[in-house]
């Protein structure tokens, strides 16, 4: 076996969590992102500020630099503000990059959240600015230990058998503590440990992985009943736990069912999310700043010049293409989209601009009838997850016992995501459906309508966020910390929190500061 260099690890920690970022913090690669706060003195002097882009960064910038007396218009080339933040309800229409349309057709009060969805309970950026702007936060149920796994292929008498989490976990945690106290017994392990301290460790092994007198795992109540206790004289039957060579025979011990998503950082409990949708958020900002935003405005030309910036764009609901001056531009707009501008940025700019990847994502949103998640399954939001294309089924955390449901039946990143992004939404629809019955065999009794997305195909995003390599990050990354002349860059991908809001958020603060600094100098 191959050793796992840092390099594969984080490789292997992005295919499971969308993110190398908490992978590259725990090797020490890139600092922690703490949260800040803008507490500024002085007023902007009615200096002009164009925005480019009504993402989160874009709005926070707008949002800030009006407490300061800046004057500020925000080009959006959608005709929606939020950029990745997006929910998807009834009417939502998209057409993607090549061409394939589609209309939402959900039931009135029925959505998911097509980018942003959750937002860990430390991202306390992002929380300062629900509580500014009124926007409530609930429990988002990232894990779930009655949800499922589904290893599709493998042999032995587990293969393509749906198992519960709690199942595969309570037996790695029992089999896992079973080998190490064994190796302890037999001094298998060279630790500077006394005896008293290796039958501490040992004792603690027993308690962790539920061992018998024996120091052995027979399986336990942790993984669930064969038959549940009732009020009667039923004490409950535990399941038998399968053997460790059936688990592996199977599948499970692929890097598909590690528990990476839950340890990592920006997942653990608890998460929140925006009741009733993520873009609940976004118009928290627009009540605030609506007047300053321009929709339908198809940014075509940023160009630095010596009293400011000139922003060229095309206004799309008349045709014209207009042009606008201002002292300072803060440009939010993802890297995809702006390697197509024209502009004359720094060589150094431009080469992180075009040489910056962005991660491929794919969401599918399914409505059924009923939510027989919860009525047959016993599943009250959570992931499942599986080794097939669709990579996870999100199910809501909200609207528990409704008579219909949306899930998402299909959350991927990469190159599964680029698979499933060059079909046809009906094509993703059919498979979608295909690949979920395999852990859900009631999709095709209850299934009504989808609406599907691929991230790097929707128009002004091509991608779902930015993925910087150790090396990226110190070659590319420092371009968009400094001004380029009069233009200022802010985004999720100028931060160390790459697709998090959270990065959105403190890239605008962090922008907002050195612009009020530089005025407030007189430079």
């Amino acid at each position: 076996m191959k050793p796992l260099t840092r390099r594969h690890f984080i490789e292997r920690a992005t295919r499971l969590t969308g993110s190398g970022y908490s992978a590259m913090m725990a090797l020490n690669l890139i600092p922690a992102s703490p949260a800040r706060t803008l507490s500024l003195q002085g007023n902007g002097n009615g200096k002009r500020v164009l925005i480019l882009g009504a993402g989160m960064a874009g709005l926070a910038a707008a949002y800030e630099l009006g407490k300061l007396d800046y004057e500020c218009t925000v080009l959006e080339a959608r005709n929606r503000p939020g950029g990745r933040i997006w929910t998807v309800r009834r009417g939502t229409r998209e057409t993607e990059l090549e061409g394939d349309e589609q209309t939402c057709r959900f039931d009135e009060g029925q959505y998911f959240n097509a980018g942003a969805m959750r937002i860990p309970h430390h991202h306390e950026s992002v929380i300062r600015y629900c509580r500014e702007l009124g926007v409530p936060l609930e429990s988002f149920n990232n894990t779930n230990e009655g949800a499922y796994y589904y290893s599709d292929g493998g042999r032995g008498p587990l293969a393509n058998k749906r198992i519960r989490q709690r199942e595969l976990h309570s037996d790695m945690r029992g089999y896992t503590a079973e080998l190490l106290a064994k190796a302890f017994d037999q001094s298998a392990l060279d630790l500077p440990l006394s005896a008293e301290d290796k039958e501490k460790v040992i004792e603690y092994l027993v308690a962790e992985g539920s061992l018998d007198a024996g120091r052995r795992y027979k399986g336990t109540a942790r993984r669930g009943y064969r038959v549940a206790p009732s009020a009667y004289d039923q004490p409950g039957t535990p399941a038998e736990a399968p053997a460790l060579l059936h688990l592996i025979e199977a599948g499970y011990l692929s890097p598909h069912f590690s528990n990476v998503p839950e340890y990592t950082y920006e997942q653990q409990t608890t998460m929140l999310m925006v009741p009733g949708g993520t873009d609940r958020l976004t118009e928290g900002f627009v009540k605030k700043i609506g007047k300053k935003i321009t929709y339908g405005a198809e940014v075509k030309e940023i160009k630095k010049t010596e009293g400011g910036a000139t922003v060229t764009y095309l206004d799309k609901k008349s045709g014209a293409t207009k042009a606008l001056t201002a002292d300072f531009c803060i440009c939010t707009i993802p890297l995809p989209v702006l390697s197509g501008i024209a502009n004359n940025f720094s060589s150094d700019v431009q080469r992180a601009v075009d040489l910056v990847p962005y991660n491929n994502t794919c969401k599918v949103g399914l409505q059924f009838k009923r939510r027989f998640w919860e009525e047959d399954d016993g599943i009250y939001g959570g992931i499942s997850r599986t080794n097939l294309d669709i990579t996870q089924v999100v199910y809501p955390c909200s609207g528990y016992l409704s008579a219909k449901g949306v899930l998402i039946g299909c959350y991927n990143y990469g190159s599964t995501a680029e698979r499933l992004g060059n079909l046809s939404p009906a094509e993703r629809e059919k498979l979608v459906l295909a690949q979920g019955s395999k852990i859900h065999p009631q999709y095709g009794q209850e299934f009504e309508s989808s609406f599907s997305l691929a991230w790097q195909k929707i128009p002004y995003s091509q991608g779902g966020w930015a993925v910087y390599s150790p090396e990226a990050r110190q070659r590319y990354y420092p371009a968009f910390l400094q001004p380029d002349g009069p233009v200022y860059f802010a985004g999720e991908h100028t931060s160390y929190l790459t697709a998090w809001i959270a990065g959105a958020f403190e890239s605008a603060v962090r922008t907002v500061e050195s612009i009020h600094e530089r005025v407030q100098r007189g430079s």
